[in-house]
Formats: structure tokens, C-alpha cells, sequence
């Protein structure tokens, strides 16, 4: 009888094991490291031999898949926290893919892990960062990732130069739903040691009302370059009882002119274009005059943008003091514009 006792007990409790070891991989998206297949009861002969079958398959140090095949992403990303240790996050890129500001890339997953972890990057899979800031950004997400507000600030320290580092703070947190308060409560906890200045000016920016990186072109290379009145940002007008965000308009200097910037992608969905038609119909009506630019009419020749726009400002009788900028001089034949906003060629 007693035997009979502890079998039982034996079987339950191997039962209990089993129904965990489903949930651990159903969780883990199939992936397990070492420590957890030693935990489970797997012995290093039992896990070289299933590897040696190809029933699973090592993909990272300590790190294993236990199934064939390609690897999913999901599987990816937790093969890669896995990797980077007990308080590994997911970071940068990857991070803003997760919180889906970001369009997924072909590419390594990246992580952020302490600086005393083992994890490097010299494997397969994996880039991985260090940080001594680690405790203000993980969240409890699984797999865990840095917060929103974290992932903005790693994306900006680590572009190429200080002008890319504000425009990805101006675009990512324009479209990521964070608002400044946050932004900024996060810059004070944790000041970036690079591009500190840029990144704040990107969050005044924002609080202005620009909200990408090509209003913020247009704001330092049109209008600031020559010499035009900085228009209103981000002004709300009703069309078709809704009420639609205008990205610049000169009714502040006694002008009806709206400039609307289209951003790197063109407006192609059907819902969008017919919006953008009630829009114009909506301004022709009201008697207003519009200028529409795209990501390259701005950044490669803002000089005609703005002689443009000094047009049509100067038609309506604006006092301006139009000046050429650098580029103009440069540019051949280049278009300068005089105090009254003609072309000189």
C-alpha cells in the first residue's frame, strides 16, 4: 500500500512537471534555455541526443528550439532575451517594432542587458547594447521590452548624426501616442550623453506642434533659411463636420494660405485621397490659397519651395524681408530671392 502511495504521488507530480513543461514552451514560443531544460529534468546526454536527431536544435548559446523548421519571429525575439540573461529587454529597432512604431525589418533582434551580463554580439541572431539605465525601462510585457518613451530616446542616441537624432524624436513621438510630459519626464530621469541637446530641441519642437521630420525641414530650411513668417502650426479646421489639422497656414500675417506636407509617404489609400479632396474643395470655397510638398520637394530644393511660398504670400500683400540662404548662392543657375520675392536667375 505504501508503494502504491508514493507511485502515485511519483506520477502526479510527473504529471505536474509535464502540464508545466506545455506551458513553458507555449509561452516561450518553443524556445528553452539550458538552465530551464536542466530544471525540467533534462540531462545533458538527453539534450545532445535530441539534438542529434534533429528533434531540436541549438541557435544561440544555452539556447535551444525544440522544433524544426524556420524560426518564427516571436520565437526570435524570445531565443534572444533568453540569451541576454534574467534582466535582458528587448531595445532600439526591435522594441519599436513591438510597439509597432516602426515597420518590421529584416535584421538581428536587439537587446539591451546589463553591463555585468555574459551576452554579446558576436553570435548569430542578436545585436546586444549595454546600459546602466536598465531599471527605468523594463516593463512587464512579455518578452519584456523597453518602455516607449526609453526605446524613442535609444533610437535617437543612436543615429548617424545630430540632425537625424532630433528628426526621429520630432517623427517617433508625434506617432507613437506618448505624450511630451513623458518624453521629457524621461529625458530628466535619464539624460542621454549623446545628442542631449538635439533630443530636446526635437521635444520643443514637438510641444510647437510639428510633428515630423518634414515640418521640421520645412520650419529650419524654408521658412528660417529666407526670411518668411513662421506660419501657425497644426490648426484645426472643420470639413464635412470634422475636424481636420491644417500642418502650416500664414493667417497670421493677414494671409489665407495653407501649406500642406505630405511626409515621405504619399497620401495612396482611397479613404486618405478622398479626405485630402474635401479638404481642397473645403479651402477653395473658403477662398483660401494652398501649397502642397512632399519629403523631396523640401529636403533637395527648399529654396524653390520657399520662392513659392514668398509668392504667393507677397500676392496677398505681405510685408516680407526675404533673404537667400546659403544653398541659393550655391545652387546653378540658382533661384535668389529678392525682398519683393521675384526670381532672379
Amino acid at each position: 500500500m505504501p508503494t502504491n502511495h508514493r507511485w502515485a504521488a511519483s506520477t502526479r507530480i510527473a504529471a505536474d512537471n509535464l502540464g508545466n513543461w506545455e506551458s513553458l514552451l507555449r509561452d516561450q514560443a518553443g524556445i528553452v534555455s539550458l538552465a530551464q531544460l536542466r530544471r525540467y529534468g533534462h540531462t545533458r546526454h538527453a539534450i545532445a541526443a535530441n539534438v542529434t536527431a534533429g528533434r531540436w536544435r541549438r541557435i544561440l548559446p544555452r539556447i535551444y528550439a525544440t522544433f524544426t523548421g524556420d524560426l518564427p519571429r516571436p520565437a526570435k525575439l524570445v531565443a534572444a532575451v533568453l540569451y541576454g540573461g534574467s534582466h535582458a529587454v528587448l531595445s532600439h529597432q526591435t522594441a519599436a517594432e513591438e510597439w509597432r512604431m516602426s515597420a518590421v525589418r529584416d535584421g538581428p533582434i536587439e537587446i539591451t542587458v546589463p553591463y555585468t551580463a555574459r551576452a554579446t554580439s558576436q553570435v548569430p541572431l542578436v545585436t546586444v547594447h549595454r546600459s546602466r539605465a536598465l531599471r527605468h525601462s523594463a516593463i512587464g510585457v512579455n518578452p519584456p521590452r523597453t518602455r516607449k518613451t526609453d526605446t524613442i530616446v535609444d533610437l535617437a542616441v543612436a543615429q548617424e548624426t545630430p540632425e537625424k537624432a532630433l528628426y526621429c524624436v520630432v517623427d517617433l513621438v508625434s506617432g507613437a501616442a506618448v505624450s511630451l510630459g513623458e518624453m521629457l519626464e524621461c529625458v530628466q530621469n535619464r539624460p542621454p550623453l549623446r545628442y542631449r541637446s538635439m533630443i530636446k530641441q526635437g521635444l520643443e519642437l514637438v510641444g510647437r506642434g510639428l510633428m515630423s521630420a518634414l515640418e521640421v525641414e520645412f520650419l529650419e530650411n524654408v521658412e528660417r533659411a529666407h526670411g518668411i513668417p513662421e506660419g501657425a502650426r497644426q490648426t484645426p479646421f472643420a470639413v464635412d463636420g470634422k475636424t481636420l489639422w491644417e500642418d502650416v497656414v500664414y493667417d497670421g500675417v493677414g494671409v489665407p494660405l495653407t501649406v500642406r506636407l505630405d511626409g515621405r509617404a504619399t497620401h495612396s489609400t482611397a479613404g486618405v485621397a478622398f479626405r485630402d479632396r474635401r479638404r481642397d474643395n473645403a479651402a477653395e470655397l473658403a477662398g483660401r490659397s494652398r501649397l502642397v510638398y512632399g519629403w523631396a520637394d523640401v529636403h533637395t530644393d527648399p529654396c524653390a519651395v520657399a520662392t513659392e511660398v514668398a509668392a504667393v504670400l507677397g500676392r496677398h500683400g505681405a510685408d516680407l524681408g526675404l533673404k537667400a540662404c546659403e544653398r541659393c548662392g550655391r545652387l546653378e543657375p540658382a533661384a535668389t530671392l529678392t525682398r519683393g520675392g521675384d526670381l532672379l536667375r
